[in-house]
């Protein structure tokens, strides 16, 4: 246990590189401490258990800590019990009658970051350190430096030698924007880069650069939390009064501490935390509860290398190690293709997991998860597990090859055995099959179905379920083959609903070749897509023979664009679904393409806001993408025109605040007449 705790405490605190999650050395540290109590012949001074285990990084001059840093014990009740059990052993300790008033405390949020010391002299900032051992930590002033929340210099109020104990962290959006930016280093082929596990390790990781260039560039954040040494004659009679002077003194203090008065209070701040966790915008993994006294917390004192007075209670673990039992390829409702993990079932983020996503196959091969492997999942709140990293000392012989997701499934979707395919610039395989695919098939119906397409209205998102999951339907063509009885008897559906059903599909049958393009939901054909491919060809059969070469020749259509159309027209079942869409009553006028409208106001961008006299904002819309123009939903510098009709809101306040040009219904239809870009002033 010893090697364990020391070889994994040397990777944590020292290379900022953890092999195992927090949970599993906790486990360990906690069978050492029941060990040793058992048996204290065991007990020996170089045990994890007698002193915080860290050490000075190669290069960082060594801090010997005036005051040493130690941690504080952490509570195993992970319930809101365990806040009960801490004020009774501090009320125990302290020798409190039961009808003694109850003791006051601070509650804080429990940062999972990088603990640092301050040190101020003459109002002066001096010194920064990491914690280490405990006794001594690094000097990393130089890094510390470049955090703008730390003040460098004090007001006059503040005593000639201040030393503040606190957390570095990073917020979890700076990590995941900073993770992006790795991430495209990396593409770029950048060397030397790589992305981050947590932004625990990204700030630890920053905070202990030799190059202060490199802490800069990470977006560090500071709260203070304690003291450490103070000149003499300044005195706080408590940690809450404390915690309010350094706040004065533009130390940032978590809006999060709070005071508590007694384990109802304790026990109602772990809940309400508990509750607000996933909404934080940094990681923590508990909370901490400190005898807010100084007078008491002399009284209480130590024991070992823990402060009687103080204890960390944690949640239940996000993070746990289990096994990889296989990896399953699941079809989404859009067709994408996602790697699952099958797990052996592991306890974390209070509930039992047996699988966990990997995003996509270059995630998996990134991560370089294989079946046998020993993983750390990671599951936060109502966020679907994943797999975070592979603990590679634990990978044994027989473990399978990378993943890959083409040859693993011979190029055919698991559901449907249509084709798959990933663009170049894109992470994810997809299946090609979206009318025919069985997982695909309650999208592709809501899809047809919406206003912009075939609009069939009342088909929504319920009755779609009752009818794919009741086997009524499997294909867009059944929708025109239900009867009255067959949607009568459906849940929450009487027979003058299904009435209205039947007559809104018989409607719908009506369309126009754009409509019912755009309604088959071809990955890469939006509006415009569709209404240019209805001008160019004028007939779906056009369409559906013609090749990349003659698709290129369309307004717009690129060969990404272009592929995938001759993608979907090649899977035999899609002409299949044509052919009994067609056979079922949808109809539209076919003929010789269309002239192509004058693209007068093409390079113009319109937004339109408000209620206009004679046209719909869709009628509007259409006849400005017609003509050339792009129809964005904000306004922006980049905007030609806003289009306001009656009680317009906040993006004509937008546009005038830009100084961009503003029209009404008839100024935009005499652009739409003559192109010409007479209209210069904003109103």
């Amino acid at each position: 246990m010893h090697a364990f705790l020391h070889h994994h405490a040397h990777q944590y605190y020292v290379l900022d590189d953890p092999q195992i999650p927090d949970a599993e050395y906790d486990r360990v540290f906690k069978l050492l401490q029941a060990l040793e109590a058992q048996h204290p012949e065991l007990l020996t001074p170089d045990s994890p258990t007698q002193r915080v285990i860290g050490a000075v990084m190669d290069g960082l001059s060594p801090v010997r800590h005036a005051i040493p840093m130690l941690s504080i014990r952490t509570e195993t009740d992970t319930e809101a019990s365990g806040a009960e059990n801490f004020d009774a052993r501090i009320r125990k300790e302290l020798e409190l009658a039961d009808d003694a008033p109850p003791v006051e405390y601070v509650a804080e949020l429990k940062f999972d970051g990088l603990a640092m010391s301050l040190r101020y002299e003459n109002r002066i900032l001096v010194q920064a350190a990491t914690r280490g051992d405990g006794e001594t930590g690094e000097d990393v002033t130089h890094n510390i430096r470049t955090i703008h929340q730390i003040p460098l210099k004090l007001p006059a109020d503040a005593p000639p030698l201040l030393e503040v104990r606190g957390e570095v962290y990073m917020r979890r959006d700076e990590f995941e924007a900073m993770n992006e930016r790795q991430r495209e280093k990396i593409a770029a082929g950048a060397k030397g880069e790589k992305t981050f596990v947590n932004p625990r390790n990204a700030a630890a990781g920053a905070v202990r650069q030799l190059d202060s260039k490199i802490a800069a560039q990470r977006p560090l954040s500071f709260f203070a939390y304690s003291l450490g040494e103070v000149a003499e004659g300044v005195v706080f009679e408590s940690h809450w009064q404390a915690l309010q002077t350094l706040k004065s003194w533009g130390f940032p203090v978590s809006d999060g501490t709070r005071q508590a008065r007694g384990a109802t209070e304790l026990v109602a701040y772990h809940r309400r935390i508990a509750a607000e966790r996933d909404q934080l915008p940094f990681d923590i993994d508990g909370v901490v509860y400190k005898v807010s006294s100084f007078a008491l917390q002399k009284r209480l004192g130590f024991v070992t290398r823990e402060p009687r007075w103080a204890v960390a209670h944690k949640y239940p673990a996000q993070e746990q190690m289990t096994t990889v039992l296989a990896i399953d390829i699941q079809v989404g409702r859009t067709g994408k293709l996602t790697p699952v993990a099958k797990l052996a079932p592991v306890f974390v983020g209070g509930v039992t997991v047996t699988n966990a996503t990997l995003h996509n196959e270059g995630e998996a091969q990134r991560k370089d998860v294989r079946v046998g492997d020993t993983v750390i999942v990671r599951r936060a709140g109502d966020v679907i597990p994943e797999v975070v990293g592979v603990v590679l000392e634990k990978r044994p012989d027989d473990v399978s090859e990378p993943l890959n997701i083409y040859k693993r499934l011979s190029g055919q979707c698991p559901e449907c055995q249509s084709a798959i395919a990933k663009e170049e610039d894109e992470a994810d395989w997809r299946c090609t099959g979206g009318l025919f695919c069985p997982a695909q098939r309650k999208q592709a119906i809501l899809h047809f179905a919406q206003r912009r397409a075939l609009e069939i209205e009342g088909l929504g998102d319920k009755l779609v379920d009752q009818l794919v999951d009741g086997g009524v339907i499997k294909t867009l063509p059944d929708l025109y083959r239900l009867g009255l009885t067959s949607l009568a008897t459906l849940d929450r559906m009487a027979e003058k609903s299904a009435k209205n059903i039947l007559a809104a599909l018989e409607k719908s049958k009506q369309t126009t070749l754009n409509r019912f393009l755009y309604g088959l939901g071809i990955r890469q054909i939006g509006e415009a897509t569709a209404r240019d491919l209805a001008k160019h060809f004028g007939s779906l059969d056009a369409i559906m023979d013609a090749t990349e070469e003659q698709l290129l020749e369309v307004n717009d259509v690129g060969p990404i664009v272009a592929h995938s159309l001759r993608t979907f027209f090649e899977q035999p079942h899609n002409r299949e679904v044509m052919e009994q869409l067609r056979a079922v009553g949808i109809t539209w006028e076919e003929g010789e393409p269309a002239v192509r409208a004058p693209q007068t106001l093409s390079g113009k961008t319109f937004v339109l806001t408000g209620t206009f006299p004679t046209l719909s904002r869709d009628q509007a819309k259409d006849m400005l993408e017609a003509a050339g123009a792009k129809v964005s939903g904000s306004v922006s510098k980049k905007t030609s025109y806003v289009v306001a009709g009656a009680d317009a809101g906040s993006k004509l306040d937008k546009a005038t605040e830009l100084g961009v040009t503003v029209i009404d219904e008839a100024q935009m239809l005499a652009l739409l007449a003559s192109g010409a870009p007479s209209i210069s002033s904003a109103a």
